[in-house]
């Protein structure tokens, strides 16, 4: 058993497929969240904040705009063009970000 195999059982792989590894991929919310948290320095540095709301079945994200942000004339283009664009540059599988009330 060479030196690669000796890593894989140390993290829970089996030898021939390394069954376990799927165990080690973040799930499309986890991602999501990692990638929002991201993006949250520079809305903090504007008085604003975002929350995830939910992820739907077909890849859509809900989020809501907090603080300075909410209500600003300049949320929709920072939703489409800041969040969304990161998000969809991170996470390839999201369709589309709705910001909720």
């Amino acid at each position: 058993m060479g030196l690669l195999n000796n890593d894989f059982r140390r993290f829970g792989m089996c030898d021939q497929c390394g069954c376990s590894e799927a165990n080690l991929e973040k799930t499309f919310e986890e991602q999501i969240k990692e990638a929002i948290d991201s993006v949250r320095p520079a809305l903090q540095s504007h008085g604003g904040d975002i929350e995830l709301v939910s992820t739907e079945a077909d890849n859509t994200v809900k989020i809501r705009l907090q603080g300075a942000c909410q209500g600003c004339p300049g949320a929709a283009m920072t939703m489409k063009m800041g969040v969304e664009k990161i998000l969809k540059e991170r996470v390839p599988e999201v369709k589309e970000v709705i910001a909720v009330d």
